[in-house]
C-alpha cells in the first residue's frame, strides 16, 4: 500500500491525496451498491487500488484508480476484446471497474518454466489479434505513442538519440498490417483462468502485431529469438523494436516523475545485441 501511495500522491498531487483519503468510504458504497462481499487488497499494488472479493457467489475484482479516463479506455479495450480471451467488464463507474476474477488466477510469469511461458504468452497473442478492431471507438495510434521520444526528457541523451534514430528506420519498415493491440502484455498481466489463459489490464492501442511482443520478454537471450521464430520476424528487428520501447516506457516513467531505472538497465543490457 505504501508504493501505491507514494505514487498517487507523486502522479496526481492534492488530487491524489484527496483520492485516496475517500477510498475506504467509495469502497463501502460500491460494496453496498454492486453487492459484493470479502473484499481483500492485492499485496504490492503500484497504481490502481485492487480487490478481489465476490458479487453473490461470482469471482470478482473491483479496481479503482484516481484516474477516470484510464479505467475508461481500460473497460473500452476490454470489451473490444470480450470473446478473444480477455477477463470480462461486469460493471463500471467513474474512475471503477467490476471485472470478472480469474480463477485460479495464477501468473503465467510464476507458473511455469520460462520456456513454456513465452510459447504460452505467443498462444494468448495470437488469440488477442484475432479481435476485430471496432468501428465505433477510438483507440491512440502506435505512433502516437512513440512521439514521446521525440521530446525531450530527463534521460541519457544516448539512449535518447539511439532509440529516436532507430524508431524512424524502424517505421519505415512497417508491413501495414494493424490490429487492436493490448498495450502492455507482460507476464504478469497473463493469468490462468480454468484450462486457460486471460488478460487484464489492457490499454488499447492500434499498431503492427510486433509491437505487442516486447512486454512478455523475461529472458533476452531465450524470449527475444523465441518470438522472432514463432512469428516469423527478423530477429534484428524484434531486439531493435524491444530496445525502443524499453526508452519510450522510460519516457512515461520520467512524465510521470518515477523512476525508470529498470528500464535503462534493460536497455543497457540488450545494447550489444542492438549494436553488435
Amino acid at each position: 500500500m505504501e508504493i501505491l501511495k507514494h505514487n498517487i500522491v507523486k502522479i496526481y498531487g492534492k488530487r491524489g491525496k484527496g483520492w485516496l483519503a475517500e477510498l475506504p468510504c467509495r469502497i463501502e458504497h460500491l460494496q453496498r451498491s454492486w453487492g459484493l462481499s470479502e473484499l481483500k487488497p492485492f499485496p504490492n499494488l503500484s497504481y490502481s487500488y485492487v480487490l478481489a472479493g465476490f458479487q453473490g457467489s461470482v469471482p470478482v475484482i473491483l479496481k479503482l484508480s484516481p484516474d477516470a479516463n484510464l479505467i475508461d479506455k481500460e473497460a473500452t479495450a476490454l470489451n473490444a476484446f470480450e470473446g478473444f480471451g480477455a477477463v470480462l467488464v461486469l460493471g463500471r463507474d467513474e474512475g471503477v471497474l467490476l471485472l470478472e476474477r480469474a480463477v485460479p488466477g495464477d501468473l503465467l510469469k510464476s507458473s511455469l518454466p520460462k520456456e513454456k511461458r513465452i510459447e504460452i504468452a505467443c498462444k494468448v497473442i495470437d488469440k488477442l489479434h484475432q479481435a476485430p478492431i471496432p468501428s465505433k471507438e477510438s483507440f491512440p495510434s502506435i505512433e502516437e505513442w512513440l512521439a514521446a521520444l521525440d521530446n525531450e526528457w530527463d534521460l541519457p541523451k544516448d539512449h535518447l538519440k539511439r532509440a529516436r534514430k532507430l524508431k524512424n528506420e524502424l517505421v519505415k519498415k512497417d508491413s501495414g498490417r494493424k490490429v487492436l493491440l493490448h498495450g502492455d502484455l507482460h507476464q504478469e498481466n497473463i493469468l490462468s483462468n480454468g484450462k486457460g489463459w486471460v488478460v487484464i489490464d489492457p490499454k488499447g492501442v492500434i499498431g503492427n502485431p510486433l509491437h505487442e511482443i516486447w512486454a512478455c520478454v523475461e529472458d533476452l537471450d531465450h524470449d527475444l529469438k523465441f518470438l522472432a521464430g514463432y512469428f516469423g520476424y527478423p530477429l534484428q528487428d524484434v531486439i531493435e523494436w524491444y530496445y525502443v520501447r524499453l526508452i519510450l516506457a522510460a519516457c512515461w516513467q520520467a512524465e510521470d516523475g518515477l523512476d525508470a531505472g529498470r528500464f535503462l538497465a534493460l536497455a543497457q543490457s540488450v545494447l550489444p545485441m542492438v549494436d553488435p
